[in-house]
């Protein structure tokens, strides 16, 4: 049994014990031949997942992401355990969006230095891979792997957020306002969300806004290659729901045909096809037994602990 630490800029995640252990059946995040312990002081393997390495053109030092010191003479070293090279992890989540290509091939080459192993969602990676599958659902893994779709009472949901920092995060609101005014029932859930946006309001789990509804808008922040797919179709996919799903092609390689909708385009063309395919739930009742196919690949072949057993074997 292998123990596996994990290191991060993502706040949220910096004192989480307990980080992924909601993806397997078995207490304390063992899966197979692993433990994922992200606070583990001497690990076996390390996880650098959406790391941010040193700025020198940032005022603030780095290491306020770890809320740890102001020096900015502690060298990254610090941090990393003592694992040696073949053995650290370097995994970057974040689509690359036109603003932040030159931050992540800056990135990328840092973190050659010190991982054995660099990747991310986009061809200029050392290598270039699909993400593995994490989710936001606080369903036990067990119960996500056995349960039966959940009673649905509802039409089509659609679970996103006010951030309007890029130009794709632009055409994503403009996109929700034309849904809006198109008179399609779809329910808006979502955090920061403009006053504009008639909101069922945030959820602290994602689960209540999905479970119940034929339908998923998942609408991914960018589509521009082949290696993108983020939680957006994985958590719709465990709730039941069919996605109307807007991204890039790596969909399609990893799980089954008719598991999800393809969205033709962000405007008029996609707003008349959410309104054909959602005007009844025959679509959804058609396409049940690859969602159910899907959900089984999610759970046990791209969930990210799989992904990290593997490595480990190698």
């Amino acid at each position: 049994m292998k123990t596996i630490g994990m290191i991060s800029s993502y706040h949220a995640l910096e004192k989480q014990a307990d980080w992924l252990w909601q993806q397997t059946p078995q207490p304390f995040g063992v899966w197979k031949n692993i433990q994922m312990q992200s606070l583990a002081s001497k690990p076996d393997f390390l996880l650098m997942y959406q790391f941010n390495f040193p700025n020198p053109n940032q005022k603030k030092s780095w290491l306020d992401n770890f809320r740890k010191s102001q020096n900015s003479h502690i060298k990254i070293e610090s941090f990393l355990r003592n694992v040696p090279k073949d053995k650290l992890i370097y995994l970057l989540r974040e689509p690359p969006l036109d603003e932040v290509v030159e931050k992540h091939k800056l990135a990328y080459q840092e973190a050659q230095k010190y991982c054995g192993y660099v990747s991310g969602p986009d061809d200029f990676a050392p290598t270039p891979d699909y993400m593995p599958a994490i989710w936001y659902h606080v369903n036990s893994f067990r119960d996500l792997n056995q349960m039966p779709p959940p009673a649905k009472t509802s039409n089509c949901s659609w679970i996103t957020s006010g951030i309007n920092r890029t130009a794709n995060h632009s055409q994503r609101l403009d996109f929700l306002n034309s849904l809006q005014t198109s008179g399609i029932i779809v329910d808006f859930y979502g955090r920061n969300l403009p006053n504009w946006v008639k909101s069922s309001g945030e959820l602290s789990n994602k689960w209540y806004g999905m479970a119940p509804y034929y339908y998923n808008l998942a609408i991914e922040n960018y589509s521009g290659n082949n290696w993108y797919v983020s939680e957006k179709l994985w958590d719709a996919l465990l709730a039941w729901c069919l996605p109307i799903y807007y991204g890039g092609s790596a969909a399609d390689k990893l799980l089954p045909p008719g598991s999800f909708l393809r969205l033709p385009s962000l405007d008029e063309k996609g707003i008349n096809y959410i309104r054909e395919m959602t005007k009844t739930p025959d679509v959804w009742h058609e396409a049940k037994d690859a969602i159910a196919e899907a959900r089984q690949i999610i759970l046990h072949e791209l969930n990210l602990l799989n992904w990290l057993s593997n490595f480990v074997n190698k």
